[in-house]
């Protein structure tokens, strides 16, 4: 049997191709997954975790979020750790640039030692002594300022000129600032609100940690962070899990239904080695190596196509995809990692795709086997074909794989619908796992029939080409099930995507109502400004708010308050955070938090304050929420000033001024250089700007590069299948050859058969396309109901209607595609020379 198997292997290599291509590319994309997972990861730590890279130690809050350390007792720990510690952290100080006001500017310390610099020097040097400062590239710019100007930050007594010594780059969004000093300089300004949420520790922990702390390994605090970002889900932990497991899926299916093919056609092969005394066991043995063999070399070239794939892929991500280099400054939206370039510790994955390739195609090649040599060699010797059939629900295998699926299209629903009233996610793979294996089960029923429906309206090549693909009901089944499934999780992303992004937009609008608020502190703003403000570019409307100074009992600073009934116009969230009840105050405690008392207001709100203009007062109770139909959202974005009622600001003042200027943004504006317009126009009048734009821009980007990350790795899903097709067709055309050189002898042309085999392929695709569109909208909704619905509130079903035909467009032509190569070799052979092949 051994010369068997080295002459198998010979004389069958061209077909064993298809077998392989199959596994490389499955193996392939498992290792691609790993790759872009492994350097995901890295570059979370790059990112969110580059203040702590050089760090053995992470001391944080014990819950977060929900607590904060104690400022006195961090900075009384980083101190105690010399140059080995490095706090991270940023306070909100005002700020002058040659006796202009700038707005209030985010100040953060940078480390003493340089190893645990993770600012990246653009130009001149780090600060060395007090009075020295590095400012962000991005502020720079915006400000026009350069090394060697000079600016005032803080106030008061604790004021202070600072040299600009140097511009940087920051890669960790979340502790980005606008000015970076020394660590002493830092400190001296603890009489302004400072906030330090961590210090990096280098070498051993001395002494106690601050009170509510913890400590961490760098990449626990930045895989903890990145996980409560999304849900307390550790996303590039299961994500890769989920698509590795997509890639099993598609792979067993799409090598089975090669394999299972392959065999087929070498039936006479198997029948006459048992004529001539081959054992059932000798023969099967003999296939099993083969597959084991084509197994081992696909599954070693697939490891080097996916890590080659992997690394170009990574390399495309980096220089398309905007990071946290960006500029994104003041911006509190989840950190936007880029992929690390030399990801670490990715070797599992290679061992995993190694042995899932070989795996596979053992268990692929098993089954094929075990129905080929079933039959008797004279029965084979008969035959000489297929083995594939209808499935029939009169055999005991037909009735058990018609009750299998039967209870999978049942039990499945029944699942779901539990999952979406009792918001169980368990459930809710239960029952997405049984549908999907009720309609596999049932696809050779259920393939022919669509497949017939859909080759109705073709004309003859298209009715030869339904007759084709009906012919053997299994493999037909067995080739679009791979579709089907990436369909399938492709309409289901879409339409769950398109379903977040809408909620997204809808909470954001809550929490972060106006783009950018121009608001002055003292004097009113006029109507000069106004114009200049709506005729700056990304500007779509402009509105001024009347109001008027005030003192606040429990704020050291006077601050105005407002009275907007037609917010509506510029507020994302229709304006219902500027809807006030009479003897109410909102406040946005983002920007109101900068302004210390001995008296502080309770910002959670329900505290009561006198609210004085003038001689005029009024007893207001804080309210800091709103109230959307889902739940209370801490609204931001409007400025150091409190939002009151019409009727409240009548109360306070008969002649409100404008005193604030709220903008809405264009759709796609560039949000870095609408802000340093505004900051431009803002400072020499002594407004104050605060902008929600780049956070929104930051989330936006965040939730596309998550959703065009998950496609990406779908469309290779989808490439695998494609190939699925592909190798049915070409393995048909070798099967078929003597059918078609029989049409040509009849008169078929060439460009009719080529036809013909494209239109098998186009089926094949286009149903297999629709059906998944069809289930996988229903999914979408499955999702939405138990997961959007819970977590964002009342957010219609988003159907993207749009991208799925593009899913639906782009199937058929990959379908026409795959069935080019098939269809040329088959229009190559002449009538003689394919009437004589056996």
């Amino acid at each position: 049997m051994r010369t068997v198997f080295r002459a198998s292997l010979r004389t069958h290599a061209r077909r064993y191709v298809a077998a392989s291509i199959a596994v490389i590319a499955s193996v392939a994309f498992i290792v691609v997954v790993g790759v872009l997972a492994a350097g995901a990861k890295s570059g979370l730590v790059d990112g969110t975790g580059s203040p702590y890279r050089n760090a053995d130690h992470v001391v944080s809050p014990a819950v977060w979020p929900g607590s904060q350390m104690d400022l006195d007792e961090v900075i009384a720990f980083t101190e105690r750790h010399g140059e080995n510690a490095a706090a991270i952290g940023r306070g909100s100080l005002p700020a002058h640039l040659d006796g202009r006001p700038l707005s209030r500017i985010l100040v953060a310390p940078i480390a003493r030692s340089p190893e645990q610099r993770w600012q990246e020097l653009v130009t001149g040097r780090f600060p060395a002594t007090e009075g020295e400062a590095v400012l962000h590239n991005w502020f720079a710019q915006a400000q026009k300022i350069a090394v060697g100007d000079r600016i005032r930050i803080g106030e008061g007594a604790s004021a202070t000129d600072v040299e600009v010594v140097g511009v940087v780059e920051s890669p960790a969004a979340g502790a980005m600032a606008s000015a970076y000093v020394t660590w002493p300089q830092y400190v001296q300004w603890r009489d302004h609100p400072l906030h330090l949420g961590s210090v990096a520790v280098r070498g051993d922990i001395v002494g106690p940690l601050p009170d509510g702390a913890k400590v961490q390994s760098p990449e626990e605090f930045a895989t903890e962070r990145e996980a409560k970002m999304h849900d307390a889900v550790d996303t590039w932990s299961l994500m890769p899990l989920l698509f590795a497991a997509i890639a099993v899926v598609v792979s067993v299916l799409v090598i089975a239904n090669t394999f299972s093919i392959l065999f087929a056609q070498r039936m006479r092969d198997f029948a006459l080695l048992r004529c001539v005394g081959a054992t059932r066991r000798q023969v099967v043995g003999s296939v099993r190596r083969e597959a084991a063999a084509v197994g081992v070399l696909a599954s070693l070239i697939g490891v080097l196509v996916g890590v080659g794939l992997g690394y170009g892929l990574i390399a495309l991500i980096n220089a398309v995809v905007p990071t946290a280099r960006s500029g994104i400054v003041n911006t509190r939206s989840p950190v936007m990692s880029a992929i690390a370039p030399e990801p670490a510790a990715f070797w599992p994955w290679l061992l995993g795709g190694f042995a899932v390739g070989v795996v596979v195609t053992l268990v692929a090649a098993w089954l094929p086997t075990r129905r080929v040599v079933r039959m008797s060699p004279l029965a084979a010797l008969r035959v000489g074909g297929s083995t594939d059939a209808a499935l029939d629900a009169r055999t005991a295998t037909g009735r058990t794989r018609l009750a299998l699926a039967a209870l999978g299209l049942v039990a499945g629903p029944v699942l779901l619908g539990t999952a979406m009233a009792q918001d169980n996610t368990g459930l809710m793979l239960a029952g997405g796992a049984a549908v999907a294996a009720g309609v596999l089960l049932v696809g050779p029923m259920l393939v022919p029939r669509l497949i017939r429906i859909a080759g109705a309206p073709l004309g003859p090549a298209g009715r030869l080409a339904t007759a084709n693909a009906v012919r053997n009901p299994r493999r037909t089944a067995a080739t679009t099930a791979s579709v089907l499934v990436c369909v399938t999780l492709t309409t289901a992303v879409l339409t769950g995507s398109a379903t977040m992004r809408a909620a997204s937009d809808a909470e954001r609008g809550v929490e972060h109502p106006i783009d950018v608020a121009l608001t002055s502190p003292e004097a009113p703003l006029g109507t000069d400004l106004l114009d200049r403000v709506r005729r700056t570019p990304g500007v779509e409307q402009a509105m001024p708010v009347d109001g008027a100074v005030a003192r606040v009992s429990g704020l050291d600073d006077p601050i105005p308050v407002l009275a907007a009934p037609a917010a509506a116009q510029v507020a994302r969230d229709g304006g219902a955070f500027a809807r006030v009840a009479p003897g109410e105050v909102r406040i946005d405690p983002n920007s109101l938090t900068d302004n210390p008392s001995s008296d502080p207001i309770d910002f959670g709100g329900g505290d009561e304050v006198t609210v004085r203009v003038g001689d005029r007062e009024a007893r207001l109770r804080v309210v800091v929420g709103v109230r959307s139909t889902h739940e209370l959202h801490e609204a931001s974005g409007w400025g150091p000033a409190g939002v009151v009622a019409p009727e409240t600001l009548a109360q306070l003042t008969d002649s409100p001024q404008p005193q604030a200027i709220w903008v809405r943004a264009t759709t796609g504006a560039d949000a870095l250089q609408l802000v340093g317009a505004l900051d431009e126009l803002a400072g020499p009048v002594g407004a104050e700007v605060d902008d929600q734009l780049q956070a929104r821009a930051a989330e936006d980007r965040t939730l596309g590069n998550l959703t065009l990350s998950v496609l990406g790795l779908l469309a290779i899903s989808v490439a695998i299948a494609v190939i699925g097709i592909a190798n049915t067709l070409g393995l048909s055309v070798l099967e078929r050859a003597r059918e078609h050189a029989m049409l040509r002898a009849l008169g078929l042309t060439r460009r009719q058969l080529r036809r013909m085999l494209a239109a098998e392929a186009a089926l094949l695709s286009v149903v297999a396309t629709g059906l998944g569109t069809v289930i996988g909208v229903g999914f979408g909704w499955v999702g939405y109901e138990t997961f959007v619905e819970r977590a964002r509130g009342e957010v219609p079903l988003q159907v993207p209607w749009l991208q799925l035909g593009a899913v639906v467009l782009l199937a058929a032509l990959a379908g026409l595609l795959a069935g080019v190569l098939p269809a040329r070799r088959a229009a190559r052979v002449t009538p003689a020379a394919g009437l004589s092949l056996d």
